[in-house]
């Protein structure tokens, strides 16, 4: 079946943090006075995220309140920075994750989206994201190379659900067999889209993953499947 439509993930595929996520979030610590090291920064963020529900307090994953209540789990909770101070470091770490300054485009981006619209390929985001994912990809130049996108603070859903790949496949106009989507998740990325019988290629650009297929560890290897899949 000929491909018709391209799904992007954003973290970790598209855009990478320049220093990454866990760094910044170490940086907040110490201006805040905690002394602490980005891989046990890692290790609390992760522990959080896991920890929490998809709804707290009636608000989705990764809306304002939602953060709020994960950085007082971080900071306040494990860290046990005093709780008055947690307004203004949740504002911090809010500009920061709003700045397009923060992002890095990975090598090959721009030239993936040339060749997805010269192709005449529908190219949509989906990505579990926080709420300024859309002016974010404005402030970056990338909302005028893409047809729409789906953000999970927005959308109140998120990857793997089969509900935000079907509203993919609905706003590009095109049945699941005739997409590709692509991310870094297994997961989320890779066996949620495979689900619904959309093609899908996991972009490891760590190298972290072994023996899946099909995968790429650049986005010009992207490319080439996307030109592949065309010709």
């Amino acid at each position: 079946m000929a491909l018709r439509a391209l799904f992007l993930d954003v973290g970790n595929t598209l855009l990478h943090e320049q220093p990454s996520r866990f760094e910044l979030y170490a940086q907040a610590a110490r201006k805040h006075g905690c002394d602490i090291a980005t891989e046990q920064m890692a290790a609390h963020m992760r522990q959080a995220h896991a920890e929490l529900p998809r709804w707290v307090q009636g608000s989705f994953r990764y809306t304002d309140l939602w953060f709020e209540v994960y950085i007082e789990r971080i900071f306040h909770q494990t860290l046990g920075l005093p709780k008055e101070e947690l307004a203004e470091l949740s504002k911090e770490l809010f500009a920061r994750f709003s700045d397009p300054a923060t992002f890095r485009l990975h090598e090959g981006g721009l030239e993936l989206l040339e060749l997805a619209r010269e192709r005449q390929l529908r190219i949509g985001i989906i990505s579990n994201w926080s709420g300024r994912l859309p002016r974010l990809l404005d402030q970056l130049d990338l909302t005028r190379r893409v047809d729409f996108v789906l953000c999970s603070a927005l959308e109140r859903l998120e990857k793997p659900s089969a509900e935000i790949y079907t509203r993919a496949l609905d706003r590009a106009g095109v049945r699941a067999e005739e997409a590709l989507h692509a991310g870094d998740d297994i997961e989320k990325d890779i066996l949620g889209a495979q689900r619904l019988g959309i093609r899908a290629v996991l972009v490891d650009h760590a190298q972290r993953h072994r023996g899946i297929a099909p995968s790429v560890h650049h986005l010009k290897e992207l490319s080439a499947i996307v030109e592949r899949l065309t010709a």
